[in-house]
């Protein structure tokens, strides 16, 4: 009797959590037709504004010489005129998006970033200075990607890295849409492609999870018990998954690993939920960090995942300013340099799991390889592929390069060992 009694929960169980999946992915899919709707319907309600303007002009044209002058000069932009192109200033038109990968590599390299040990993923070293991180002042968007008025441009000494005289535009072989090269000891941005314009981040997203779950951890040896809400969210979203199973219990070390290696989502879930309950909790936390980080204008969360949503975005330039503050934590800057780490040994895995780092593990085989000492990928069909890394120089400079919108994630690190390669 007990036996069946048994048998009868966990099928009950097993039948609750198909019946949970489902309304995920029902929700998911009524979210996608919503995105496609108002794809087509934004820009056709735009074609009929403008054509509605036009009219209304046609329809109002002064019949006197001085009111045809000043028709002209408004439609010319040269001197009042709100829809002179004159008055626009720096609009730039997005891409698509991002993928995944990571960049570092467990080996010692002069100042800044140093080792990482395979294996345990320790990493020593002295600590990264980033130059005035915060403050970011960005231009607003319209639905369409396109920025306009200054777009993402920062002011006076709020901006982490500025553009200079000899900031290039990133073009050629440089197959991402998006891209940015950063020099941290100068705070100063070397390069860019659309640098400044408004991007999903894709699992590069977990960059700001592990550097806000860090900041309100005290114990890397806690147990945490790994639930379905986290296996679930990872399986309705299509998310990768470092392999921890329900019920098995891990340490919190293991979930910050477990989220940057592999990008496993239910690890970052699981962090969430440590440090603040919730996942929609925590990501409060994520989205004051970014106001901290003065990016609030720029950009904005809403998970902790990196899944595609449109109210989840930054720049390019807003995810170099993250990784250089998560690189200045000790904590973080070992989990993103490390190659490989092996959990703990828990009753599903009593050996424990070898993670690895995709990214970093790719990249060595580049002339640069070497250079590459920490990162993280990211990937949504939606946005392309992406990454996020920091490199130094064999004299010392230290780097943030951060890519997205490549068409795979080979092509994603060959921009990144292109670009390293220009200032290497």
């Amino acid at each position: 009797m007990k036996e069946q009694l048994e048998e009868n929960f966990d099928i009950g169980r097993d039948v609750r959590r198909e019946q949970r999946i489902r309304a995920m992915r029902r929700r998911k899919e009524q979210q996608d037709m919503v995105r496609r709707w108002l794809k087509i319907v934004i820009p056709a309600a735009g074609i009929f504004i403008v054509a509605i303007i036009f009219i209304a002009k046609a329809v109002g044209k002064p019949a006197s010489p001085e009111g045809e002058k000043q028709q002209r000069t408004e439609m010319d932009g040269t001197e009042t005129g709100t829809l002179g192109m004159a008055n626009i200033g720096n609009g730039e038109t997005g891409g698509t998006g991002i993928d995944s990968m990571a960049a570092g590599s467990g080996e010692a390299g002069g100042t800044g970033i140093d080792s990482t040990a395979a294996g345990n993923g320790e990493v020593g070293g002295a600590e990264i200075d980033t130059p005035g991180v915060g403050n970011a002042d960005k231009g607003s968007m319209d639905a369409d990607g396109t920025t306009t008025g200054n777009a993402g441009e920062t002011e006076g000494g709020n901006e982490a890295f500025r553009e200079t005289g000899s900031t290039r535009r990133l073009g050629g072989n440089i197959v991402s849409n998006y891209a940015i090269l950063i020099d941290l000891d100068k705070g100063s941005i070397v390069a860019e492609k659309n640098g400044k314009v408004r991007m999903n981040p894709a699992s590069m997203t977990k960059v700001l999870t592990l550097l806000v779950a860090v900041e309100h951890i005290d114990n890397l040896e806690q147990p945490v018990t790994i639930t379905q809400e986290m296996t679930d969210y990872s399986f309705a979203n299509g998310c990768s998954s470092a392999g921890f199973e329900r019920d098995e219990t891990v340490t919190v070390q293991d979930l910050l690993y477990g989220t940057i290696l592999p990008s496993g989502a239910e690890a970052a879930v699981g962090l969430a939920v440590h440090v603040a309950g919730s996942q929609e909790a925590f990501v409060d936390m994520m989205n004051e960090k970014l106001e901290e980080l003065g990016l609030s204008e720029s950009a904005h969360f809403t998970n902790c995942v990196g899944v595609y949503d449109n109210d989840h975005y930054c720049t390019p330039y807003d995810m170099a300013v993250i990784m250089g503050a998560a690189l200045e934590n000790d904590l973080c800057r070992q989990v993103l340099s490390a190659k490989t780490y092996t959990t703990s040994e828990t009753e599903e895995h009593p050996e424990g799991m070898i993670l690895s780092n995709w990214f970093l593990r790719r990249i060595e085989d580049k002339d640069v390889g070497d250079n590459v000492k920490s990162g993280k990928t990211g990937y949504v069909k939606e946005s392309g592929s992406c990454a996020a890394s920091y490199g130094e120089s064999k004299d010392g400079k230290r780097y943030i390069c951060v890519t997205a919108d490549a068409q795979n994630q080979w092509r994603c690190i060959d921009d990144h060992a292109e670009i390293y390669r220009q200032v290497m």
